[in-house]
């Protein structure tokens, strides 16, 4: 098995423990089948460990995940009603791979742009050739690395906006994971603008073995 391969399954063996098969309506045998086509790819590729697997929202509800977060066993919260969670959609660009989970390549909550109003980061962060993260992809940071939450307290995902103009957050709020959201030209000083280098599915793998 490859570095990459073995992540992933631990990846997923975690959504398992933390109920996601639930969320998605399925059996647990289910759920895992449906990544078997990504572990499969990822068998065939020289990537390390530095990934993250992500469940589209065709299979899990974003809404529904905030909740199976926790750090010291305080569990994550949003103060944001359902509606207003799924109205945070990809941007133009940065829609998720095709297939009920993908791989994001190289995450990183993005503290080399904190202090940054969110459309300043954006720039910067296409400047860098990098890729920032939308909302499912930051919910994935903070159910699989809550140490990074800790350590880096939060950031931006801007790689997703809702129709008002709002870019999603997550940060730590009363010892807990907390998602929000903040306006395009607000600046924290506790929040990074988080990216990474690349998306990839089961089909992209594929056609690079063409």
């Amino acid at each position: 098995m490859s570095a990459a391969s073995n992540e992933v399954r631990r990846q997923l063996s975690r959504l398992v423990a933390l109920g996601y098969p639930d969320v998605a309506d399925v059996s647990a045998d289910a759920f895992v089948a449906l990544a078997e086509p990504i572990v499969d790819a990822l068998e065939r590729e020289p990537l390390d460990g530095d990934i993250l697997l992500i469940p589209t929202r065709e299979l899990v509800s974003p809404e529904s995940l905030i909740a199976r977060t926790s750090i010291n066993r305080m569990a994550g919260f949003t103060t944001m009603p359902p509606r207003d969670i799924v109205s945070f959609l990809p941007q133009d660009g940065f829609e998720p791979p095709e297939g009920p989970f993908y791989i994001v390549v190289d995450p990183h909550t993005g503290t080399a742009y904190d202090n940054r109003e969110p459309d300043v980061a954006r720039k910067l962060i296409d400047s860098d050739d990098r890729l920032p993260l939308t909302l499912e992809e930051g919910l994935a940071i903070a159910t699989q690395h809550p140490d990074w939450l800790v350590d880096r307290n939060g950031f931006n995902l801007l790689g997703s906006r809702s129709a008002d103009g709002r870019v999603p957050s997550i940060w730590m709020s009363q010892g807990a994971p907390r998602l929000g959201a903040v306006w395009p030209n607000s600046r924290h000083t506790w929040l990074g603008n988080a990216y990474c280098s690349g998306r990839r599915g089961a089909s992209l793998f594929a056609s690079d073995l063409v």
